[in-house]
């Protein structure tokens, strides 16, 4: 007797809660019974915290993907390193080359006070080659970073073979000298050679520093 009763008192219970879930007016959920408020409170907040964790989950695998690039990056990064620490020795080697070369091209160029005599060697190359000189007219000196740049326009009159030799000259000369822009021609029965011969020289420090300032590079004198 005693479990048929608490069967029946389960079974009451049961079609009571049920029917409170029947007529709601969805319009109105602050007019439903107790039963059906908790059940959608308990439902909205099941629903935010999975919308949430789907939401962390989202976030959390952008994030792991940013990182898992960034770990290749550094092992890139890494080996990268590695490599030119296995190989500093050899590097070294080959700055202290370049540092060499770039001493030995340095000799090449006079500096400011020697100008003068590279202009008369240029000069004297021709002469002594037996052409005539109708001008020998040193342009505007261009100043880069680290060295400057002088043009001299020429125009010789003489033979052909003469001014092969005169170019050979100039490319002996033991500083750097370029001709430029050669042209070769005939007036009045006369064989003419124009060119265009530039020099560099290097710049003192102080010229090296205010060429810096000029450019907004900084301060600081030639190594």
């Amino acid at each position: 007797m005693a479990t048929t009763a608490r069967r029946f008192d389960l079974a009451a219970m049961l079609e009571q809660i049920a029917s409170q879930f029947r007529g709601l007016n969805p319009n109105d959920p602050a007019a439903w019974p107790i039963v059906p408020k908790v059940a959608l409170n308990l439902l909205v907040a099941v629903a935010i915290v999975v919308a949430l964790w789907f939401l962390w989950l989202t976030n959390s695998a952008e994030e792991l993907d940013a990182e898992q690039k960034k770990e290749v990056g550094l092992k890139a990064d890494y080996q990268k390193k590695l490599a030119q620490a296995v190989n500093l020795d050899a590097l070294r080697k080959q700055r202290e080359q370049v540092q060499q070369y770039v001493t030995q091209l340095e000799k090449q160029l006079p500096s400011k006070a020697e100008m003068d005599a590279l202009l008369s060697d240029i000069n004297q190359a021709g002469l002594g080659r037996s052409l005539v000189f109708d001008y020998f007219r040193p342009g505007q000196v261009s100043v880069k970073e680290y060295y400057a740049e002088l043009p001299i326009a020429i125009k010789v009159s003489g033979r052909y073979h003469d001014f092969g030799s005169f170019a050979a000259d100039i490319a002996h000369l033991s500083r750097i000298v370029t001709l430029n822009n050669l042209d070769i021609y005939q007036a009045n029965n006369t064989l003419t050679m124009e060119t265009t011969a530039k020099t560099f020289r290097y710049l003192d420090p102080d010229e090296v520093a205010a060429q810096r300032k000029a450019t907004g590079k900084g301060k600081g004198g030639r190594k």
